[in-house]
């Protein structure tokens, strides 16, 4: 992969903690790459009676939906929670397995249809779940986890809050938009892009959104268009790290697949 991203300027807006692999292989792969964190994790406090009720009773299933559900969960809890444990995309197994917990179900797409989508989670009547998650987001998965039967709980164990970049970060962000290089604005969901559309200067707003935007998928390409953005959309098929880089490779302009 050496070499296939040359010449190319990413702007990476994750969140600092989950930002170093991507940058790692972006750079390895030839890029130069512009940390422009967006998002803040912040640990939400489990209180003690809901600490007790998932201590009190067997659960057949954790389902982890992040890195960050999983380091901020385990930070108040001792594993392991339940018979069970689910990862939603590789990042989040990861996490679980550095904490030596065996990933029993991890979907190939790794979003809350891919879960849904696995065999064990098709009737779950009769079966204590636990999900553990950020506040916020989408409701899909434990709308349709509490559908097949499951006895659910939800843990939220950490919210996303606004970033305060660095003036570093801020000014490299503003000199990249006023180079004419190549470059792309990497956003891995809706609610970062917004982040980001609300940290850039003013001045530096059109300059931005006439960017290529690289973006995990259909439901955030919409968003993008609804924001305002201008610029060309690339769409990878997941969020994760892997699947980011390669999207870049294919279908930036220069052949790059067989560079």
């Amino acid at each position: 992969m050496t070499g296939q991203l040359a010449g190319l300027t990413i702007i990476v807006t994750r969140p600092a903690a989950q930002a170093g692999r991507f940058i790692e292989r972006a750079t390895a792969a030839g890029a130069r790459c512009i940390a422009f964190p967006t998002l803040a994790i912040e640990k939400l406090a489990i209180d003690p009676a809901t600490i007790n009720g998932v201590r009190s009773r067997r659960w057949h299933w954790a389902i982890f939906t992040s890195a960050n559900a999983v380091e901020s969960a385990f930070e108040q809890l001792s594993p392991p929670i339940a018979s069970r444990t689910a990862a939603v995309g590789r990042a989040t197994a990861r996490a679980l397995e550095r904490r030596d917990i065996n990933v029993d179900a991890r979907p190939e797409s790794a979003n809350s249809e891919g879960l849904l989508s696995l065999t064990e989670f098709a009737d779950l009547r009769g079966q204590g779940v636990l999900l553990v998650k950020g506040s916020g987001g989408r409701e899909l998965l434990q709308d349709e986890l509490r559908s097949r039967g499951a006895e659910l709980l939800v843990l939220e164990v950490y919210r996303r809050a606004l970033a305060a970049p660095a003036a570093d970060a801020t000014s490299s962000l503003h000199e990249a938009l006023l180079r004419k290089t190549e470059r792309v604005v990497a956003a891995t969901s809706a609610e970062v892009l917004d982040a980001l559309l609300q940290l850039t200067p003013a001045g530096d707003i059109e300059a931005l959104q006439d960017s290529r935007l690289l973006v995990p998928g259909p439901r955030v390409a919409a968003a993008a268009s609804r924001l305002g953005w201008k610029g060309p959309i690339l769409l990878a098929p997941t969020a994760e790290d892997d699947a980011m880089i390669a999207a870049l490779i294919t279908q930036l302009p220069g052949q790059r697949s067989n560079a």
